[in-house]
């Protein structure tokens, strides 16, 4: 067993013996709630019932209380019975109830929970083993034309790029040179599948497979499927478009580790809260644990999480009343909502989906199987979002990304009293770039710009391409003169970098407007003022940074 099991599987010890512990009172609890209705009948007293002992058909099997969460299960029917009819229990049902509270008490009397060994759950958020940070390209492509100009533009990028117009050269090349990544054509002269088979049989000999890209005049099926099966993690039709290639490269060689998965958990159950937290916790997600469901609010907007995944029955609101004013929450409307209920009647799952819910998960749940479910969530969704709110040519927000993302953050930064600056910023001359030295210089120029942003910038800051030339920065926790510091630094290493096109080497210098929340109070006048800024710097002779005063 590995440290970290043995860590996950004393917590979960713990948390069980805390729940054996608190039994007695939840039975007394039940007790005393079916008492009161006995004396006089109150359908909100019998809903909250019928919520407990429904709390501990779930939570009594993940905690190894096997005969209690049976036992709890047959008393939930005969409560779930009597909430539908809204009609108070007649003297059988009485009977047959108050028969089924003192098995429970039985049950929880002599109940010890089932020690099971548990394996930790995988990280979900280390960085893909074998080719993150590889810089080394090998371009397999027996048009030279091509091959040259595809290791052109991947050399400009900071890219190592051999370029190998025969198979049999390459083959030997990649047996002395493993730990690189591979652009392949499936065709060469002598066979349309040239490219694949000789992949296949390189991925044959290999221990780990070869991170390979395929190029392709051909977008049929039958050409994709060879191309999964010889180990392809991209695929690229003819005439390939550099900006999709970088970007690509980019996001497979990428050093930066993925931003850990934020995971939302409404439960009023304090003790599934506490065993769910743990589990995701252990497998690398942040995790906002909420007790009351009516305290969410707060919670979304600090916490902007990734994925939810809440109880069905709760106090005050249910999961689908939650999950319906969730969705109509503008930011929200994409983030998955997942249920983690012991409701096993299809109809209620599909209703709970059917009202804003993305899936349905069954307590008692396994971490491994807990883990599964919400990782592929959430990568799916972080993937898709990536395609909507990302600027194709740099990866960056997109325009309408980044002004919703001013509103949240200059929001945040009000409640919290933190400093925030935004920033403005556009290349200078850009025009006479492209005029000069044509589009694809243009946009290598852009992609430079938004690397050197990256790179400088801290993680908790955010940046965007506002249009064309603009590009947009959210400094959070930063004031207006720490800003201008920044920004000028930034300014000064962009105006010292060397561009290529067609053999001529040419610079480009950049301005910048910044405005912070101190003198300009909301989302829509910081922006109008960054803007106004840059206007400054543009007429004040370019290549500066310039902050708005009040």
């Amino acid at each position: 067993m590995t440290d970290s099991t043995a860590r996950l599987q004393e917590k979960l010890r713990l948390l069980a013996v805390s729940y054996a512990e608190k039994l007695p009172d939840k039975i007394n609890q039940i007790e005393q709630m079916w008492g009161q209705l006995q004396i006089e009948w109150d359908e909100e007293i019998l809903q909250t019932l019928q919520r407990m002992v429904h709390s501990l058909t779930g939570s009594g099997k993940i905690f190894g209380f096997a005969e209690l969460s049976g036992v709890a299960r047959v008393l939930e029917e005969s409560l779930k019975g009597m909430v539908k009819s809204k009609t108070p229990a007649n003297e059988q049902q009485c009977v047959q109830i108050q028969k089924q509270i003192e098995d429970l008490r039985q049950a929880a009397s002599h109940a010890s929970p089932i020690q099971r060994e548990i394996s930790a759950p995988a990280k979900t958020t280390a960085a893909a083993a074998g080719f993150r940070g590889l810089k080394q390209v090998f371009v397999a492509e027996d048009d030279c034309e091509v091959a040259q100009e595809l290791a052109l533009q991947l050399r400009h990028f900071g890219y190592e790029v051999r370029v190998f117009n025969q198979l049999d050269e390459f083959r030997l090349a990649v047996k002395q040179a493993p730990d690189v990544i591979i652009l392949m054509d499936i065709e060469f002269h002598e066979d349309r599948l040239a490219g694949i088979k000789a992949m296949e049989e390189i991925q044959q000999e290999r221990a780990m497979p070869a991170p390979v890209i395929f190029i392709s005049a051909y977008d049929d099926l039958a050409s994709r499927l060879g191309a999964v099966r010889a180990g392809s993690v991209a695929y690229f039709t003819k005439p390939v478009n550099p900006g999709e290639l970088i970007d690509q490269l980019d996001a497979l060689t990428s050093s930066q580790p993925q931003q850990p998965f934020r995971v939302l958990i409404v439960d009023d159950d304090a003790a599934m809260l506490a065993y769910h937290s743990a589990v995701l916790e252990q497998a690398g997600m942040l995790v906002s644990a909420v007790n009351k469901p009516m305290e969410i609010m707060g919670a979304l907007l600090e916490f902007d999480p990734d994925l939810v995944l809440m109880d069905m029955y709760m106090p005050e609101c249910d999961g689908i009343e939650l999950a319906k004013v969730i969705r109509q929450l503008g930011g929200f409307v994409g983030v998955p909502i997942v249920y983690l209920s012991a409701e096993k009647d299809f109809n209620k799952q599909f209703e709970a989906v059917s009202f804003g819910g993305d899936d349905f998960l069954v307590k008692p749940i396994g971490p491994q199987h807990l883990v599964s479910a919400i990782t592929s969530r959430i990568q799916r969704t972080r993937l898709l979002r990536s395609f909507m709110v990302r600027d194709s040519l740099t990866g960056l927000l997109n325009h309408t990304s980044i002004k919703d993302q001013l509103g949240r953050e200059v929001a945040r930064a009000h409640r919290l009293k933190t400093p925030l600056a935004f920033a403005m910023i556009d290349i200078d001359f850009f025009k006479n770039v492209n005029d000069s030295y044509g589009h694809a210089a243009g946009d290598r120029v852009i992609k430079s710009l938004a690397r050197l942003l990256k790179q400088r910038l801290r993680e908790t800051d955010i940046v965007g391409r506002y249009g064309g030339e603009e590009f947009a920065v959210i400094m959070t926790g930063t004031d207006g003169p720490s800003a201008v510091k920044v920004l000028d630094s930034i300014r000064d290493a962009f105006s010292r970098l060397i561009h290529l096109s067609e053999g001529k080497e040419f610079s480009v210098n950049l301005s910048c407007g910044i405005a912070d929340i101190v003198h300009f109070g909301d989302a829509i006048k910081i922006g109008d003022a960054a803007d106004k800024a840059l206007y400054q710097a543009k007429q004040a002779g370019r290549n500066q940074v310039v902050l708005a005063q009040a």
